[in-house]
């Protein structure tokens, strides 16, 4: 038996959560006393990935152009068959909640996302998972001989524990897709809220579009990703690939900053499994504040720049 860890990558490039993956799937495979093999599919150079215990990597390379959860299920899934893999580990970003569960079904597996440390028991297999909307935490237990599980981002960490690896390719089949990617527009020269460590967001408090260059200057300064609360990315002033919430893209980042944003329901469901939590609002009812780890009660317009001016001199210093 062995442990398959799923490697993902864009452009050729190894996310961040693929090093995180694969230190879980590590220790993982020494709890169980198997064998840890790491897939990639498209990728770049797979030694670095050795870097974090990758001793057998398995590289597919297709010719799907894009991302496809039906092609990478299956090549997922041929993949753990061929390597009598009974625990497949794949991240719980977007794209891995549309492939995990697809896994799950080719495999006949009990399927856990969202698991946020190392199986407290093997037999029975139990992990602890983000609940609630991120607002609690169960113990599942997964009772089916094969497994699928849904890491989530920030939660176990990138651990380095270098080994000699080996790479062998992998020939997949492809089913029939059903879908074709006719173009795709991607933001360059900025940081995805998906990789990002900091995310700086910010809400309708700005008043409109033509202030946003405080928080792009803000988010330059600390190396974030910029977001936006629904309405704005509704109102037209960010576009919708910023919104961050229950609605838009989940943030799991070490370090979120909200800047005029009250704090919707929807909002802080999206945002909970952040580490540290930073509030700027002038309302000091505002229910963001609730959930807030630091707070300032202030305008964005006095405030933001001069956090911009300290940050500045702070790493100049």
């Amino acid at each position: 038996m062995s442990v398959l860890v799923f490697a993902d990558s864009s452009e050729g490039k190894f996310k961040k959560t693929a090093f995180e993956v694969v230190s879980y799937g590590k220790k993982v495979a020494e709890q169980l006393a198997s064998d840890l093999v790491v897939l990639t599919i498209n990728a770049g150079d797979a030694s670095e990935l050795y870097t974090y215990g990758a001793e057998k990597v398995v590289e597919v390379k297709n010719d799907v152009a894009s991302f496809n959860a039906k092609a990478y299920a299956s090549i997922i899934t041929q993949v753990a068959q061929a390597k009598n893999a009974d625990t497949v580990i794949i991240d719980s970003s977007i794209d891995g909640f549309t492939v995990a569960p697809l896994v799950a079904v080719a495999l006949e597996a009990g399927y856990a996302s969202n698991v946020v440390a190392l199986p407290s028991s093997t037999s029975p297999f139990v992990v602890k998972r983000i609940a609630f909307s991120n607002k609690g935490f169960n113990n599942t237990e997964i009772s089916t001989d094969k497994k699928v599980i849904g890491v989530a981002k920030n939660s176990y960490g990138a651990h380095e524990n270098p080994v000699s690896g080996s790479v062998e390719s992998f020939e997949a089949s492809l089913p029939e897709l059903g879908v074709k990617s006719e173009s795709i527009s991607k933001a360059s020269g900025t940081v995805t809220i998906a990789d990002a460590d900091i995310v700086v967001s910010a809400g309708r408090g700005l008043k409109g579009p033509e202030n946003w260059g405080m928080i792009e200057e803000l988010a330059s300064v600390l190396g974030a990703a910029t977001a936006c609360s629904k309405p704005v990315s509704d109102l037209g002033w960010r576009p919708h690939s910023e919104h961050v919430g229950q609605t838009g893209k989940p943030v799991a980042s070490n370090l979120y900053i909200a800047i005029g944003i009250s704090g919707a329901i929807q909002h802080l469901a999206g945002i909970n499994a952040s580490k540290v939590k930073v509030v700027i609002n002038t309302d000091p009812d505002a229910p963001f504040f609730k959930a807030a780890d630091y707070g300032i009660v202030g305008d964005a317009f006095e405030v933001v720049p001069q956090l911009i001016e300290k940050l500045k001199a702070f790493k100049q210093a």
